[in-house]
């Protein structure tokens, strides 16, 4: 299986960002006519039509005390969602992700995702991270300017780089991979090891960085395999491979609940659900089940 042909949720959105409006304003202006089109969203989270897609309204639903983000252009329409005054109040509550995946098809999941993330970061920044002063909306919504004369700083949405990997063991008998579980999986799942990149380091060095402090391993010959976009709040998933040379495990129990080194026939017996499979996967709209399709594939 190659990585291209893996089914990534939150991707593949249909439309058309059109960064070539987003510094003109008169043509933006333009756009906000009767074919326009504005995202319904309660809170955070989406709004469903009667067909079950994404529910959509005109410009004339969205509140004059808000603000409009402008999403890009989709069959021709201008898309737009709201930043509501509500959002300023306070930290809304998003949706179940879990429950997004069963309800939304995945192009609208994909384009829900990206303005989930970029509503929630206009909410999260009217106040200038320099000197406090309030900031103002710019470039359709893809960057934000502080409004003091003195300070003027520029702001510009924000995406958390987070890697997620698969260890395998060299020289194993069988294909084996490294899985870890958090306290708040239920029980059973296991998943990838994950963990922030961190200021001055490459994703390779978080790969090794992040499986050496969560389960004293250490990794090499780190390899990039997928990513996917995660508006949860707003991280980009950086799918890894890498491999490991020995299986002694020192487990960082301030991260995790456990870790185990899984064989590939173990790991399809979880695919195919088997009650006595000694673990459960991750929902199929993680990233972490689709690097482990990738990686069963391999053989």
């Amino acid at each position: 299986m190659k990585p291209s042909e893996l089914n990534i949720a939150f991707a593949g959105s249909r439309m058309d960002r059109a960064d070539r409006l987003r510094t003109d304003a008169s043509a933006l202006d333009a756009l906000k006519g009767p074919r326009a089109r504005l995202l319904l969203l309660d809170g955070l989270a989406p709004q469903l039509g009667d067909d079950g897609g994404l529910a959509w309204g005109s410009l004339a639903d969205a509140d004059p005390q808000g603000e409009l983000v402008f999403l890009g252009l989709l069959e021709g329409a201008a898309c737009f969602a709201e930043v509501k005054p509500a959002l300023w109040q306070g930290r809304v509550a998003g949706p179940n992700f879990r429950q997004l995946f069963g309800m939304i098809a995945p192009d609208d999941l994909a384009i829900y995702g990206g303005a989930k993330a970029l509503v929630d970061w206009h909410a999260r920044h009217r106040f200038c991270a320099r000197c406090g002063s309030p900031t103002m909306m710019t470039k359709g919504g893809w960057q934000r300017n502080c409004t003091a004369e003195a300070c003027k700083a520029e702001h510009f949405p924000r995406v958390d780089p987070v890697t997620i990997m698969l260890v395998e063991l060299a020289g194993a008998a069988e294909p084996t991979v490294l899985l870890g579980r958090q306290p708040m999986f239920p029980p059973g799942n296991y998943s990838a090891l994950a963990g922030f990149v961190e200021p001055g380091e490459t994703i390779e060095e978080a790969v090794a960085r992040e499986i050496e402090e969560e389960a004293g391993v250490r990794a090499r010959d780190v390899s990039y395999v997928a990513s996917q976009p995660w508006p949860f709040v707003s991280s980009l998933m950086i799918g890894c491979h890498a491999w490991a040379d020995d299986d002694a495990l020192t487990i960082d129990r301030n991260e995790l609940d456990d870790a185990r080194w899984f064989t590939r026939s173990e790991v399809m017996r979880a695919f195919a659900r088997d009650p006595e499979a000694p673990l459960q996967l991750p929902p199929a709209a993680a990233i972490a089940h689709q690097l482990l399709r990738w990686w069963v594939a391999r053989g």
